[in-house]
C-alpha cells in the first residue's frame, strides 16, 4: 500500500486517541516497570499473562488491584511514584509508534481533524511519550485518567476530551485498543475503532459495541482503511 492518501470528506469529525497500545506500543515498557515496582514490594512471579488482564485501565486502578492481590502495605501513591519513575525512564528512551497509526495522525493533522489523546497514563507519561516521539507537532492536547474522577471503562475520561475540544461526544471517534477503553467511548456516546492489543481479546463482548472492528490488531490496521471507514460515517452538522 501506498503512503500517500488522498483527501477524505470528514464532515465535523474529531477523533480521541487511546495512547498506550493504540497509537504507541508502550506496554512492553510498562511491563518492565511493574516487574521493578512488584520485585522491589516482594513479588516476583509476574508474568506478561499477568500483565495482559491490566491492559486498558489507568495506572492507579492496577496498582489498587495489585495491593489487594498481593497484600502489599505500602500506600498506593508510594507504588505508584515507584512504576512512574520506572516507566517514564523506559518511555524517555525509546517508545515505538505504530507505522499505520503514525500515518493516519499525520493525515488527519494536515486534514485539520480536531484531535487529542485521552489516556489512562500520568500527565507526565503521556507528555514524555508525546515529546520523544515526535507526536506533539502533530498531538499536542491530551487527557489523563488521572484528571477525572474515574477511568475506563467509565467515560469520563473521553467526555473530558470532548469537552477540551469543544466537540459533541457524537462527533467524537475513539481509536482504541482495550475493551474497557472500547465500553468508555461507548458509555460516552462515541463511535469507536478498536485495534486489539491483545488478539485474544477481540472477542470480548465490550468490542461489540464498537463500529469498526480490526480483529487482527495492528497488523490488520491500515490508516487508509480507517480513514475510508470515516468518511463513510462522518456527520454533516
Amino acid at each position: 500500500m501506498s503512503d500517500h492518501l488522498p483527501a477524505y470528506r470528514l464532515g465535523t469529525t474529531a477523533v480521541v486517541f487511546d495512547l498506550d497500545g493504540t497509537l504507541v506500543d508502550s506496554e512492553p515498557n510498562y511491563f518492565r516497570a511493574a516487574l521493578g515496582t512488584l520485585a522491589r514490594y516482594g513479588v516476583t512471579d509476574f508474568t506478561w499473562a499477568d500483565h495482559e488482564k491490566y491492559v486498558g485501565i489507568s495506572t492507579l486502578e492496577t496498582i489498587g488491584i495489585w495491593k489487594r492481590r498481593y497484600g502489599i502495605a505500602a500506600p498506593a501513591d508510594e507504588l505508584l511514584d515507584d512504576m512512574n519513575a520506572r516507566y517514564l525512564e523506559l518511555a524517555r528512551a525509546e517508545t515505538h509508534v505504530f507505522p499505520q497509526m503514525r500515518l493516519f495522525l499525520e493525515h488527519l493533522h494536515a486534514e485539520g481533524v480536531p484531535m487529542i489523546v485521552a489516556s489512562g497514563s500520568s500527565p507526565e507519561a503521556i507528555e514524555a511519550i508525546l515529546a520523544g516521539t515526535g507526536l506533539t507537532g502533530q498531538l499536542s492536547r491530551y487527557v489523563s485518567a488521572d484528571e477525572v474522577e474515574h477511568g475506563k471503562p467509565a467515560p469520563d475520561v473521553f467526555l473530558e476530551a470532548a469537552r477540551r475540544l469543544g466537540v459533541a461526544p457524537r462527533h467524537c471517534v475513539v481509536l482504541e485498543d482495550a475493551a474497557p477503553g472500547a465500553a468508555a467511548a461507548h458509555a460516552a456516546g462515541m463511535r469507536c475503532i478498536a485495534v486489539p492489543y491483545v488478539a485474544a481479546q477481540a472477542g470480548d463482548p465490550a468490542f461489540t459495541t464498537v463500529d469498526l472492528l480490526f480483529k487482527g490488531g495492528q497488523e490488520e490496521f491500515t490508516a487508509r482503511a480507517a480513514c475510508e471507514w470515516l468518511e463513510r460515517s462522518a456527520p454533516s452538522s
